[in-house]
C-alpha cells in the first residue's frame, strides 16, 4: 500500500451536515480496503481454528468469507434478537457491496455477521453466548509480558503519586505497551524518551485539571480492548478511585463480542480475577476493584449502542444522559475515536473541540493511531509527520494521542 494512500471517501447523504467525506473501502490502495481484503479473511481463518466448531459453523464462515470478498451485505437471520435494531441502523446500506458502504458501518456489520456465522446469537444453540475471540483474549493474560507488566507495579508504587498517575495514564493509552509506559515515567531499566513511540498530541494536563482530587467526580471510561489492554485501564480506574480523582467510575463495555478484542463484561471479570491471582501490588489492586464493584463505586454498563455502526453524535437519549452526568468521559482506543469525531477524512488540523462540540460533557480521547481519522493537530506537526513517515503514521499504531475538551 503506498505511503500516501488514504481511504477513498464519498459524501454520505445520511449525514449531509458534515463537511468532510465519509470513509469507504473501495479504493484498492486504501487502508480501509486492506482491512476487508486482507485482515478479515485472516481473522476468519483464526476464528475457525480457535474453537472446535462443527460443520454448520464452518459452512457459515465459508459463506461470510465469500460474501466479504465478492458479495453484498445480507440481512440478519429472521430469528436474530437484534434484527430490528440493525434494520433501524441500516438506512439503505444492506444489499450494497461491503466496499461501497461507509467503512465504519460495514466493518461493524462484518463482526455482527461473524457472530451470526458461529451461532453466538442462535436461540438455544450449542454455541449461543460463546465468545469466538475469547481464546485470543485469555492468551494475552498468560504471557511473560503480562506478568512483567504486573510486576512493574511494585516498583511504580514506590514513586510519588503524581508520577504514578502519569504512568498509569500512559499505560492505559499504550495498552499492550503498558510496561513501556510505566518505565518511561518510573525511570527504570529500559526507560525510553518517547522518541520511538511518539505522541502527536498530549492534553493530559487538561484531562487531570478536569478531575480535581477530592471532588464529587464521576468518570465514564468507555473501554476498548480486553486482555492486556483492559488491565491497564483497570489499574488507572483503581488509581482514580483510591486517590479521590473520582467518587464513582462507570466502565462502558460491549454487550457482545466485537472487533476481535473489544472488552465485554466477561472480559472485565477475567481481568479482575487475573489481578487478584497475581502477587504484590497487582493483587491489592484486584482486591480493591472487586470491593469497589460490590460497593457501587465501580459499575459496568453494556449499552446496545456500544456495538452500533454509528458515530456518538447519534447516541440515544439514555446514553447521552449518562455522559452528561459525568465529570469526564474518557474514550479509549481507535474505534471509539472514530465514533467520537466521525469516521471521515477531516483535515487533520480540524479542531478536536469542534468535532466533539455535540458531546454532552467534558470528554477526553486516549488512542494509538490505527486508522486514517485524525483531528486536532498543529499544521507544522502534520507536515513533520508526513515528511518523516508518509501517511503510515495514521495507521501503524506507533503514534498516540491524548486529546481533551472541557
Amino acid at each position: 500500500m503506498p505511503d500516501n494512500a488514504h481511504a477513498r471517501a464519498v459524501p454520505d447523504s445520511a449525514d449531509a451536515r458534515a463537511d468532510a467525506p465519509v470513509i469507504v473501502s473501495s479504493d484498492p490502495a486504501s487502508f480501509a480496503h486492506g482491512v476487508f481484503a486482507e485482515r478479515h479473511p485472516a481473522l476468519i481463518a483464526r476464528v475457525r481454528s480457535a474453537q472446535p466448531y462443527g460443520p454448520e459453523q464452518h459452512r457459515a464462515l465459508d459463506a461470510l468469507l465469500k460474501s466479504g470478498t465478492e458479495g453484498v451485505m445480507e440481512p440478519l437471520r429472521d430469528d436474530a434478537p437484534d434484527r430490528e435494531q440493525w434494520a433501524a441502523w441500516d438506512r439503505g446500506r444492506l444489499g450494497r457491496s461491503w466496499y461501497d458502504a461507509p467503512f465504519l458501518w460495514a466493518e461493524s456489520y462484518f463482526y455482527r455477521k461473524l457472530l451470526e456465522a458461529v451461532g453466538y446469537f442462535e436461540p438455544g444453540g450449542a454455541w449461543q453466548g460463546i465468545d469466538p475471540f475469547r481464546p485470543f483474549k485469555l492468551a494475552e493474560l498468560r504471557t511473560p509480558e503480562a506478568e512483567s507488566e504486573l510486576a512493574a507495579l511494585d516498583r511504580l508504587a514506590l514513586r510519588p503519586e503524581a508520577e504514578q498517575a502519569r504512568a498509569l495514564l500512559h499505560g492505559s493509552l499504550w495498552g499492550n505497551r503498558a510496561d513501556l509506559g510505566f518505565r518511561m515515567v518510573a525511570g527504570g531499566e529500559g526507560a525510553a524518551d518517547g522518541a520511538e513511540f511518539p505522541m502527536v498530541a498530549d492534553d493530559s494536563e487538561v484531562l487531570w485539571s478536569l478531575l480535581p482530587a477530592g471532588g464529587p467526580n464521576k468518570v465514564c471510561l468507555v473501554a476498548d480492548n480486553a486482555g492486556r489492554e483492559l488491565v491497564p485501564d483497570l489499574l488507572l480506574v483503581d488509581h482514580l478511585l483510591r486517590h479521590e480523582y473520582a467518587e464513582q467510575v462507570v466502565l462502558h463495555v460491549k454487550p457482545s463480542p466485537y472487533y476481535v478484542s473489544d472488552a465485554t463484561t466477561a472480559d472485565v471479570v477475567d481481568c479482575l480475577r487475573h489481578l487478584k491471582q497475581a502477587e504484590g501490588t497487582a493483587a491489592a489492586v484486584g482486591e480493591r476493584l472487586w470491593a469497589d464493584m460490590a460497593s457501587g463505586r465501580l459499575t459496568v454498563r453494556a449499552h446496545a449502542f456500544s456495538c452500533a455502526p454509528l458515530p456518538y453524535a447519534e447516541m440515544p437519549d439514555d446514553l447521552r444522559q449518562d455522559f452528561a452526568a459525568a465529570t469526564l468521559t474518557i474514550m479509549k482506543g481507535d474505534l471509539n475515536y472514530r465514533r467520537l469525531v466521525g469516521d471521515r477524512l477531516w483535515p487533520p488540523t480540524s479542531p478536536f473541540t469542534a468535532r466533539t462540540a455535540y458531546f454532552p460533557g467534558p470528554v477526553a480521547a486516549l488512542r494509538t493511531l490505527k486508522s486514517d481519522v485524525i483531528v486536532g493537530l498543529d499544521a507544522s506537526a502534520v507536515a513533520a509527520l508526513v515528511a518523516r513517515h508518509g501517511n503510515r503514521w495514521r495507521t501503524s499504531g506507533t503514534h498516540a494521542l491524548i486529546q481533551a475538551r472541557r
